[in-house]
């Protein structure tokens, strides 16, 4: 089963995980940090249907991720102690950017974090995630309008 799982996912993974950190050391970080934790809890991993083995990867992958960039934000803030006035830390606008893409389905994340932040074409997405370059197109526009919603643009 864990082999089946590690083949059918890891490259699922490693593109959310790109979409999300765009650093390729956190990506194979968090890719097997995940697993790790699927090991770890083998019992309850291996009682799930294949969606909800999927659904779990995912959202481990998203807590490690917002667990480790909280502590990074956190530890920066305690390094940087004076800022100049007028000037914003950086870590607080991805952390705000994180929150308002909390607002997309998973998938949907997924695919608008490949195009916007790691620069990723639409046919490449398409490619990537084994999905139709009409479907990645037209889930890309739907991200747009819902995150301009959000946003009041």
């Amino acid at each position: 089963m864990w082999e089946e799982l590690y083949e059918r996912y890891f490259d699922e993974l490693a593109a959310y995980a790109a979409g999300m950190s765009g650093s390729r050391e956190q990506v194979e970080d968090l890719v097997q940090e995940t697993f790790v934790r699927a090991l770890m809890h083998e019992d309850t991993v291996e009682e799930l249907s294949t969606g909800q083995r999927r659904a779990w990867l995912y959202r481990t992958m998203k807590n490690l991720y917002f667990d480790r960039y909280r502590r990074n934000v956190l530890e920066h803030q305690y390094l940087t102690t004076l800022q100049r006035d007028g000037e914003e830390d950086p870590g607080i606008q991805a952390v705000e950017q994180a929150m308002v893409l909390e607002q997309l389905r998973p998938e949907d994340r997924t695919i608008f974090t490949l195009w916007h932040f790691a620069g990723y074409a639409p046919g490449e997405i398409a490619e990537l995630l084994h999905l139709p370059s009409g479907t990645v197109r037209s889930k890309l526009s739907r991200c747009r309008r819902a995150l301009q919603e959000t946003l009041k643009i």
